[in-house]
């Protein structure tokens, strides 16, 4: 097996993790535990899981040139992002998280003209228009009264900044792939974002009355602590070291599928038309926006 077809196997992997995290997460929020405080429970238990992986691999040093973005990294990829989603997921549902994630890869473009210059055509405009309707529709239309949904609109909104950071994230982790063991990254990221949580998540993580925890609750936080967690953001930078940061967004694409047909089957979450709506607009978006425009000859 090529090392290209291991690192799209990865990426898959990853998704899959993520799609089932949608409903597990949800159904332990905020009952036994509160979003901010499931945030500190994840990054001290993968920074402990890492930190033991280190031992195996070689040790390497990191630049100093180098520990502003990994400092940025661990701001978008282990705090913003990890923060956004489980408070929107505690909001909203696990069918609208996994369709408001796949808005990610029309931010990346965005943030590429911005910053990279790159040219915004009208096919690519429309695109973005189309792929925000359908954010936006889920945000004003799909506010449905549930009692473990009580904000759907701002859990909604959340969803938009917790894609933006996680495409952030994206862009800012790639240079380093190509010069660190992903474990050596994974073990300073997640450090980093222990400091950078903790003021934030200590209060509701202290709350948690560990001992008289259901069993079922255990096993879901285990699952994400050492799944969604530790192996999702190995897997994803292992893939990166093959496949462009792009390849690896586009996956983002899979989750809905995979997240619907879980919740679905676990009858977490049902589908409403405004979400098949928002998710046909959201993809058509996605698709105008990372087409390539054909060259003239």
């Amino acid at each position: 097996m090529d090392k290209r077809t291991i690192a799209l196997l990865a990426a898959f992997g990853a998704s899959l993790i993520y799609a089932i995290n949608h409903t597990l997460a949800k159904g332990v929020m905020p009952t036994y535990i509160k979003p901010f405080g499931f945030i500190f429970l994840r990054v001290i238990g993968a920074t402990l899981l890492f930190w033991l992986a280190s031992i195996w691999v070689p040790k390497q040093k990191i630049d100093r040139s180098d520990w502003l973005r990994i400092f940025g990294c661990a701001i978008f990829g282990m705090a913003i992002n990890m923060l956004m989603f489980f408070k929107g997921l505690q909001l909203s549902t696990p069918i609208n998280s996994s369709v408001m994630i796949t808005i990610a890869p029309i931010l990346v473009f965005i943030l590429s003209a911005i910053f990279l210059n790159e040219k915004i055509t009208w096919l690519r405009s429309i695109g973005i228009l189309l792929g925000f309707s359908g954010a936006l529709g889920l945000i004003l239309f799909g506010a449905e009264v549930r009692q473990d949904a009580p904000n759907i609109p701002l859990g909604n909104a959340l969803f938009i900044v917790n894609a933006a950071s996680y495409a952030i994230y994206l862009v800012m982790v790639k240079p380093l792939t190509a010069k660190y063991h992903a474990i050596t990254l994974m073990k300073w990221f997640f450090l980093l974002g222990v400091i950078i949580n903790f003021p934030v998540t200590i209060s509701e993580f202290n709350e948690v009355q560990w001992t008289s925890l259901p069993h079922d609750v255990i096993w879901k936080m285990v699952f994400v602590v050492i799944g969604t967690t530790f192996f999702t953001y190995l897997l994803n930078v292992f893939a990166l070291k093959t496949l462009k940061a792009s390849t690896i967004g586009a996956f983002i694409y899979l989750q809905p599928l995979l997240a619907i047909s879980f919740a679905m089957a676990m009858g977490a979450d049902s589908l409403k038309l405004i979400q098949i709506i928002a998710a046909i607009l959201v993809f058509v978006g996605v698709y105008l926006v990372t087409k390539k425009p054909k060259k003239l000859t």
